[in-house]
């Protein structure tokens, strides 16, 4: 068991990934708790577009342009990030959005991330676009309301398959590791969409805490509860997604886009460090499946470390400790076992080393 996340809270500093207007977050000067309010206060009050107009949200701004870049709709469930999709919809087809379905890929609807059997379907939550993304019908059904998770043994169910075409999953969750202490059902989506989901999750507990102790019971949620509200295990899980899947350019642009659309943002995206201010790290927990992955020296020498693995390395990610990614390195090109990072500015830093579906995450000092 290690500590790897202990650098987030020791060098918290204010970075603004976005681009909030002047002065947006002059007020949220505190942490914990009370950060958590000055928050609400800052993002409260949104202009409620309505339900029945997200449709026209999703064909202007969320559009495919960062993976195979063909203005397709960006459909979490369905991206493959590294190949083709499997299908596509196109934001000019009306009939691309259901209406009715069978299967997967026959068109696509409003995922609400936070069901909306939670807050019995009400205004603002439901059209709330910082939390309604374009999913795939099906799928979307197949998710159901289930919290999300780490799954593991599949679940069957008539019409679908398991995983879907880009990998999502629905399972019972893996009740050991950083997400232990659940065993029921849980979705799990790709890792690229893991940190985008935990992030519309810090911001609608955070949105809505003047009420979402009210709420009907759900398992993600602790019951009667305004603060912290996310309950454990999901809360380890959201925090460990939201290292492991950094901001992306993606995100930003949504943000801006939703701030244009409903007049409030995403803290969570414009400064991720509110996230460990608020709710801390995630708790000590296993490298992923890589006992064997060290990295030396450290802190570096020459601004240059070396990773030393007996497995085959698909992917290196340096972020900074805000969680923006400064370096992401495909198939990195080993001699006798070792890849080498050079030219790193000094500074903190984690690295994400990634084989195949398993990945572990290493702090790195460059004096």
């Amino acid at each position: 068991m290690k500590r790897i996340y202990t650098l987030i809270l020791i060098f918290c500093i204010t970075v603004g990934f976005s681009q909030p207007p002047a002065g947006y977050y002059n007020s949220a000067t505190g942490t914990g708790l009370t950060l958590k309010t000055q928050l609400y206060n800052i993002i409260k009050n949104h202009n409620d577009q309505g339900y029945n107009a997200i449709d026209n949200f999703f064909t202007s701004h969320d559009i495919d342009i960062y993976y195979e870049d063909d203005n397709t709709i960006l459909d979490p469930y369905s991206e493959k990030p590294a190949g083709a999709d499997a299908y596509n919809y196109q934001p000019d087809q009306a009939n691309d959005i259901c209406g009715n379905y069978n299967s997967e890929g026959d068109c696509y609807n409003p995922e609400h991330v936070i069901p909306q059997s939670v807050f019995s379907q009400s205004a603002p939550m439901r059209g709330d676009a910082h939390h309604l993304l374009p999913t795939d019908g099906r799928v979307n059904n197949f998710r159901s309301n289930y919290p999300f998770g780490v799954a593991n043994t599949l679940v069957s169910q008539s019409g679908i398959t398991n995983p879907t075409t880009n990998g999502s999953k629905l399972g019972s969750n893996l009740n050991s590791g950083y997400s232990a202490g659940y065993s029921g059902t849980v979705f799990e989506p790709i890792d690229e969409f893991k940190g985008d989901i935990a992030r519309i999750y810090f911001y609608f507990t955070t949105r809505y805490q003047n009420i979402i102790a009210n709420w009907n019971s759900y398992a993600m949620f602790t019951p009667n509860n305004s603060g912290t509200v996310i309950a454990q295990p999901f809360l380890n899980i959201l925090l460990t997604w939201n290292i492991m899947d950094p901001v992306s350019q993606k995100e930003i642009d949504r943000n801006n886009d939703v701030y244009q659309y409903q007049g409030n943002r995403n803290p969570f995206v414009d400064n991720n460090n509110y996230v460990s201010m608020i709710w801390g790290a995630p708790l000590d927990m296993e490298d992923l499946d890589l006992e064997s992955v060290s990295v030396y020296p450290n802190p570096a020498e020459n601004h240059q470390v070396n990773i030393s693995s007996g497995f085959h390395l698909t992917q290196l990610q340096l972020m900074n400790i805000n969680g923006q990614i400064i370096r992401r390195i495909e198939n990195p090109v080993s001699k006798s076992s070792v890849y080498t990072l050079d030219n790193l500015p000094q500074g903190f830093y984690l690295l994400k080393i990634t084989s195949d579906n398993k990945s572990t995450v290493k702090k790195i000092i460059v004096n």
